[in-house]
Parts: structure tokens; sequence; C-alpha cells
């Protein structure tokens, strides 16, 4: 009879977590302290490890109610608050430069991003198992994330201010907050099946090319494929919208 596993082992998992929420939590203090580089390179480290965690998990067969639970608090300091709080410092609060009530809305805009995470959170919870996993409803918080301090992060490494951008951040940061709680699809990259975890030759070749190209121009980089994926979901509605537009017609 073999013996039963040991319930240590589920620390390794969650070691990942609250390491990906401890990179998170040193973003906000670095975005405070007006390190923005160092700040946005947290997030993409806890994202990274927001990554790991539930493979480690699965790969050691220590997946738990506890872990999922877990994983959706950190997310929501790595992916909700860390990201709105280096928004903010870098060009929301100077919206205060052009009055009261613009200072507000840099405020408001925010904690809207930071709500819509924890919506789009609570929202994946109560889905799972209900969904096909190919697809996420809403842009992923990671991947919401990523855009909103990517913009920082090569804006800032191009010399330009928060200040300068502060209505182009104002922008970007209402509609990352409204992908990440719309109905929009978004491809997971996550088989459903052990047909679908196989990939053409020319995919192993694309991925390498996009490391050989984040190595040399990490923000820049990021950026573009954040931008592409968080356009893939308007892109793919409408392109749903017009191919079912002639089935519509009535003879």
């Amino acid at each position: 009879m073999p013996r039963p596993r040991h319930r240590g082992i589920y620390l390794l998992p969650n070691l990942f977590t609250t390491g990906g929420m401890f990179a998170g939590f040193y973003a906000i203090i670095a975005a405070t302290q007006g390190q923005f580089a160092d700040a946005c390179i947290a997030v993409f480290i806890a994202a990274v490890l927001d990554g790991l965690d539930g493979r480690v998990a699965r790969l050691t067969n220590t997946q738990s109610e506890f872990g999922v639970q877990y994983d959706s608090l950190a997310d929501l300091i790595s992916f909700g608050l860390a990201p709105s709080m280096v928004m903010y410092h870098w060009a929301l609060a100077s919206l205060k430069l052009d009055g009261v009530t613009p200072g507000k809305i840099g405020w408001i805009a925010a904690f809207l991003y930071a709500a819509c995470a924890a919506l789009r959170l609570a929202r994946f919870n109560s889905q799972v198992g209900q969904v096909d996993k190919r697809w996420f409803i809403g842009l992923a918080s990671p991947a919401a994330a990523g855009l909103v301090v990517s913009f920082v992060w090569t804006f800032d490494a191009f010399g330009f201010t928060g200040t300068e951008l502060r209505y182009a951040a104002l922008a970007l940061t209402v509609v990352a907050a409204l992908l990440m709680v719309s109905r929009m699809r978004y491809y997971s990259f996550k088989g459903a099946g052990p047909s679908h975890d196989r990939v053409p030759f020319l995919v192993p070749v694309l991925v390498v090319a996009v490391l050989v190209a984040i190595a040399i121009d990490p923000p820049t980089v990021l950026l573009a494929i954040c931008s592409i994926y968080a356009l893939f979901g308007p892109v793919y509605a409408a392109w749903r919208r017009l191919r079912r537009r002639p089935e519509d017609v009535a003879p």
C-alpha cells in the first residue's frame, strides 16, 4: 500500500504564488518611490511566477482549493493593485495639474482598473469547469497588467514623462479595465486534449524568435505583444459578428 503523500509538499506551489505576490507588492513600493522600470519588471516577474505555480501544482499533484483561492488573492495584488498604482504614480496623479475634477478622474480610473481586475478574477473562479478552456472570457488580468506596465516601461525608457502622456495613460487604463470585464473571447493557449498539445514545427521557432526579441528590447517588444493580444478580442468579436451577418438575413 503506497504511503500517503505528505501535505508539506503543498508548500511548493504556494511558494511560487507567494513570490508572485511579493513581486506585485514590491512593484507598488517601487512605483511610490519613482522607480518605474523596476516596478514594471516586478509585475512581469509576478506574471512568470503566476504561470509556474499552477503548472508546479499539476506536476506534483498538489492542487487544492486553498491554492486556487490563494492564487486569486495574490493575482489581485500583482495584476490589479500593482499595475493601477504604477500607472497612477507615473501619469494619472499628474491629472490634478489640470484641475480638481481631472485629478479625481485620475484616481477613479486607477480604482476602476483595480475593481475590474477583482471582478475578472471573481468571474474566472466562478466559471471554472463551465467554460471552454481554450478561451478566456474577457482579457486575463496578467495580460491587462502587462499592457499597462509595458506602456509605462516603454515610454519611460524613451524619456517621456507620465505628465506628458497623462491622457493617453488615462485612456489605456480605462480600456484595459473594460476589456477585463467584457464578454470578448481571448485565446488561452491551453489545449483541450492531447491532440491540441501538438503544434507545428514553426511555432517553437517563432517562440525562440520572440524570446530573442524580448532580450534585445524588453519594454518595446512586450508592449507590442500585449497590445496585439489585447486587440485580438475586439477583432475576433467583430470577425464573428461579420461572419454571422449573412446567416441572419432572411431569404
